[in-house]
């Protein structure tokens, strides 16, 4: 084992229509490194009871924390990362709205040729991708019995948390960095370049699906290790 170059906890937040198992290759990868790693599991009924389970793992951790999200989970800690003990930003492929953004306003209106998601309408108040179009949609690059358990193991995505808005977004006073994935189909590449060239985030790029941490785990726990070290040379200084 490596000594990791942060005295940091990793706090990894999962997106819309998953939970937090996805992330075994990247826990696996940075635990073998001797990161501590929590992993957050969010109801993703709405924005701020998110943020606020986000805000309890937060909490819990002795010393500094690297928050880390993915897709809708860049909401949650765009918002929960405000918190002190916050150190560095980390999105994948994910949203970074700006103050009074929500998941549907940065969605309303999408450029021409860009994929659409294939969501199926509101059911009880909550969302899920089509099981048919979600290997394409979402894992493209997944092996397709992984992207079928995936699309069979749906977790219902409340309507409210699209509409959940942010207050005061934490990439604008703490260090960022995000990993656009080239191939996503869910939030289309240009639009996640827009959102890391506003943040002032250090920006990575890989060939991958929306589902990038799960596809190229590696990828991911790099650019984790890379805020890590920015993050521990800063205080050092």
């Amino acid at each position: 084992m490596s000594a990791p170059s942060t005295d940091a906890t990793v706090v990894l937040v999962h997106g819309g229509f998953v939970d937090g198992s996805g992330w075994q290759q990247v826990y696996n990868l940075l635990t073998k490194d001797g990161y501590r790693v929590c992993i957050v599991q969010n109801p993703t009924l709405s924005l701020a009871g998110d943020v606020a389970v986000t805000q309890r793992a937060i909490d819990a951790q002795s010393g500094p924390v690297i928050l880390v999200g993915h897709s809708y989970g860049g909401v949650v800690v765009t918002e929960a990362g405000v918190a002190d003990k916050v150190t560095a930003l980390v999105y994948l492929a994910a949203f970074a709205p700006d103050k009074g953004e929500s998941v549907n306003s940065l969605i309303a209106d999408p450029p021409p040729g860009a994929p659409v998601p294939p969501i199926l309408p509101p059911t009880d108040g909550f969302l899920f991708l089509d099981r048919e179009k979600f290997h394409a949609s979402f894992a493209g690059d997944v092996p397709a019995d992984l992207a079928a358990f995936m699309a069979d193991s749906q977790v219902p995505w409340g309507v409210d948390a699209l509409g959940g808005s942010v207050n005061e977004p934490a990439w604008r006073v703490k260090p960022s960095w995000y990993l656009i994935a080239t191939e996503d189909r869910m939030i289309p590449p240009p639009a996640q370049r827009a959102m890391a060239e506003r943040a002032g985030s250090t920006v990575a790029e890989v060939a991958a699906s929306h589902a990038v941490y799960v596809s190229q785990p590696e990828a991911v726990a790099d650019l984790v290790r890379r805020a890590a070290a920015a993050r521990l040379a800063a205080s050092a200084q």
